[in-house]
């Protein structure tokens, strides 16, 4: 890990100025120094390190914050963090920290700050952090109007862009003197993904059920059509997925809307649905479809009820916490031989209590009726 690191960061000086900062709360006072790093847009950018007060801009930017154990850093957030309005949230982050919410505001979400409120913040943030770059204000023009340093990170995910998450991790850790947290969260991604992968290496092709996930949410609720080609908890559990052998390029495919005819054609065994649409576009959710959808009355799992819920994962960036949770009771409900000592929900749960601090998984299903992780459509004729 260290050589990793090496590549993101350099010492100006060895006689780098060093700075005292003031304790926070119970946080004791620790020295400065003044470090050149390079974000991960390749600016150079000098930051005091470790970094004391910080804001996080951008979606997902906060929730690597609360996986590096570092909210006491946070001097305020962005109106995402302040909407209470939606009636259901099921990001695992701001469940765990609901004090959050009462810091100051700095911004608009998805990256639309305000230079002049977060110039005004008291305490004065010493960096920000900012993912998704191209939303809001640039980098650059956002640090010369507010003269605060900003670092550029790419979110990445937990497959095809897995080397830009545990870059900003890594980024992140360096900044905030939190090294060994970065290394332990990486670990962790690692482990679960390895362990994963052994329980289904042996499983032959012929016994792997077809499966599809409809309801991906993508800047919004979607229908059924709704997928993801690369769908992390099928890809870690080796799936079978027509969705992702019939993606038009090679390259990772975030969100993709599949024809009815399709779906249809490929008549899966096993269905998931992200159940996000069920209170953020009820009446026209994945599942209002499956029941109401002619078409859809034609498709095997269907009429057998072999139709499940899974926990939205995309709200306001990817909550990783929330794809391993899923990735496991997918991995049960395909071969409940090789998952036989899984409780999803207790797994869930503590997924969520390394990476957030506490168990929220009863909070967030009961925000979907209680229908994560359960048979959500009966089979015909029962």
């Amino acid at each position: 890990m260290t050589s990793r690191l090496a590549v993101f960061f350099l010492a100006l000086t060895a006689a780098a100025v060093m700075v005292l900062v003031p304790a926070a709360g119970n946080r004791a006072a620790w020295a400065q120094k003044m470090e050149t790093v390079t974000d991960a847009a390749g600016r150079k950018v000098t930051v005091p390190v470790p970094a004391g007060h910080v804001i996080c801009s951008g979606p997902g930017c906060l929730r690597l914050m609360v996986y590096l154990q570092a909210t006491d850093r946070v001097v305020a957030v962005d109106s995402m963090e302040k909407d209470v309005s939606s009636g259901a949230d099921p990001r695992p982050y701001a469940l765990a920290h609901p004090e959050l919410r009462d810091l100051p505001m700095f911004g608009e979400f998805r990256g639309m700050d305000n230079p002049e409120l977060i110039a005004a913040l008291d305490p004065r943030p010493e960096v920000i952090f900012k993912t998704f770059a191209s939303m809001g204000h640039d980098p650059g023009e956002l640090q010369k109007k507010t003269g605060i340093p900003v670092i550029v990170l790419q979110y990445g995910n937990l497959t095809g862009y897995r080397h830009q998450l545990d870059q900003s991790l890594e980024i992140m850790g360096r900044v905030l003197g939190k090294t060994q947290r970065a290394e332990e969260i990486i670990q962790f991604f690692d482990d679960q993904i390895a362990d994963l992968a052994r329980r289904t290496a042996d499983v032959p092709q012929s016994a792997k059920p077809t499966c599809y996930v409809g309801g991906i949410s993508y800047k919004g609720p979607h229908g059924f059509r709704s997928t993801e080609p690369d769908f992390p908890p099928f890809e870690f559990t080796r799936a079978r997925h027509p969705a992702n052998s019939a993606r038009p390029t090679a390259g990772p495919v975030s969100n993709a809307q599949v024809a009815r005819e399709q779906i249809l054609a490929w008549n899966p065994e096993i269905l998931f649905l992200d159940l996000a649409g069920t209170v953020s576009n009820p009446g026209a959710s994945a599942l209002d479809e499956l029941h109401t959808d002619p078409a859809y009355q034609h498709l095997d799992a269907v009429g057998r009820g072999r139709v499940f819920g899974l926990m939205p994962y995309n709200w306001y960036a990817q909550n990783f916490g929330a794809v391993f949770a899923n990735a496991w009771y997918v991995g049960k409900k395909l071969y409940p031989e090789k998952f036989s000592d899984i409780d999803p929900a207790r797994k869930a749960d503590q997924i969520f209590s390394f990476l957030v601090g506490r168990p929220v998984f009863d909070r967030i299903n009961a925000m979907f009726g209680n229908r994560v992780f359960e048979q959500v459509m009966e089979q015909k004729g029962e």
